[in-house]
């Protein structure tokens, strides 16, 4: 297969830093070397249909980065967008707010099992940081225990000490525990007894870098009863896994229901908005803070949800993806077993994680070999956990797998260490 070049990228990103610190930031960012090895990846995409993304040189990626989350149903997906557009020609951001938030509202009520009310804003980090908020206005404690290495955002209060820019005072409520470790939280809310106002975790650890670790059966049950008996927030964020694991939230998937979930990526097939849902004993909390944004209710990415959670709820979209992703990791690690390598895949399959092993746990000849995957036209990251969607096809997949296989023979030769 002929590795693709990048020639147009790397002339707009040159483009690019002369005005835009990096010329790409966050999890694009080649300042930050998000894109190891460097070379290996597209910079800036031309357009984007159903799996499929074509950059800027006119090459085709069949896309397992899902733009990092939101892509479920597929790129353009001609139900969500054409009721955005229909509601872009009555209005989108307006003085005075488009019934289509109550429907959207309801829309999720009606879905997420532990929702009473839901609250919309844009991004993540507004929602997780409401959640917060609220568990703290609701319970007149200070501390928020979440788990170490855990993800919630860029805001200030969920970053870890040293970051640039972030205070001390700002982080010093925070306490840290490892996911899956239901006597670390005990422990931590017996050494602060009445201080703790809220519990954040993902429902299931896929950081970044490691592999995925699911909950013991009895944990999430154990946590939420704790919580119970303490008057702690139990707050889940979904807005990674929400709506892959289980429509009704990934509370719901785990056996029991949160006090307060976050939503967003998937929410709207890529239109931008997020939301908080919450029991109703939350929502007095909610309503005496004055926490708002100029484009947190426009009309068009509500309407979008609507259509998307209406979609994902008639085809089983949950279902579809976690057999698509069943069948993708499968077949890469018969793939990678007949290279004789080892391939690690962990997670949920719908939202999973990939990482070829070295002996070292340098990660380089996974860095490696995913960028000759990338470089033949299967985008996956070498850092992020990766989303399936509900139009990737089995032609798909098995071009998947021979580029895989192509990218193992040539990882195999440089680095011949990792043969098992």
């Amino acid at each position: 297969m002929k590795a693709y070049s990048y020639d147009k990228s790397f002339e707009l990103y040159d483009r690019a830093n002369e005005v835009v610190p990096c010329g790409l930031y966050g999890h694009l960012g080649v300042g930050r070397a998000r894109l190891n090895p460097m070379g290996c990846y597209p910079l800036f995409s031309e357009r984007a249909e159903g799996t499929y993304i074509w950059d800027v040189d006119g090459n085709r990626f069949i896309d397992y980065a899902c733009a990092y989350g939101p892509n479920a149903l597929g790129y353009q997906d001609p139900d969500v967008d054409t009721a955005a557009m229909r509601q872009r020609e009555k209005g989108n951001c307006t003085t005075v707010v488009s019934p289509v938030m109550i429907e959207c509202a309801e829309k999720l009520v009606e879905t997420i099992n532990c929702a009473d009310w839901a609250f919309f804003a844009k991004n993540g980090g507004d929602v997780t940081t409401l959640a917060v908020m609220t568990a703290r206005h609701a319970t007149g404690r200070k501390k928020i225990i979440m788990m170490e290495h855990g993800y919630h955002g860029v805001y200030q209060w969920c970053q870890k000490a040293g970051t640039p820019g972030v205070l001390d005072e700002e982080i010093c409520n925070n306490l840290y525990v490892p996911f899956n470790d239901f006597e670390a939280i005990k422990k931590m809310v017996d050494d602060h007894p009445g201080e703790i106002a809220g519990i954040l975790s993902m429902p299931y650890d896929h950081i970044s870098h490691y592999d995925n670790v699911l909950p013991d059966e009895d944990y999430w049950p154990k946590v939420r009863k704790l919580c119970d008996e303490k008057g702690i927030v139990l707050i889940i964020d979904d807005v990674r896994a929400g709506f892959r694991m289980d429509l009704a939230g990934s509370d719901h998937y785990f056996g029991i229901k949160a006090d307060l979930l976050t939503l967003g990526k998937a929410i709207a097939n890529g239109w931008n908005m997020a939301a908080l849902v919450g029991r109703k004993e939350m929502r007095e909390a909610v309503e005496d803070m004055n926490y708002t944004g100029s484009y947190w209710l426009s009309a068009v990415p509500l309407a979008a949800s609507v259509a998307a959670i209406t979609k994902m709820k008639e085809i089983n979209a949950v279902g579809i993806m976690q057999k698509t992703g069943e069948k993708l990791t499968r077949g890469l690690k018969q793939t990678a077993d007949a290279n004789g390598v080892k391939l690690s895949t962990t997670g949920l399959p719908s939202l999973f994680k990939i990482i070829l092993k070295d002996p070292d746990e340098s990660l380089i000849p996974h860095q490696v070999w995913v960028g000759e995957m990338v470089r033949r036209g299967v985008y996956i990251s070498h850092f992020h956990n990766m989303f399936t969607n509900t139009v990737m096809t089995d032609e798909d997949l098995q071009y998947t797998f021979d580029v895989a296989d192509e990218a193992f023979k040539i990882v195999t030769k440089k680095y011949p260490e990792i043969l098992i």
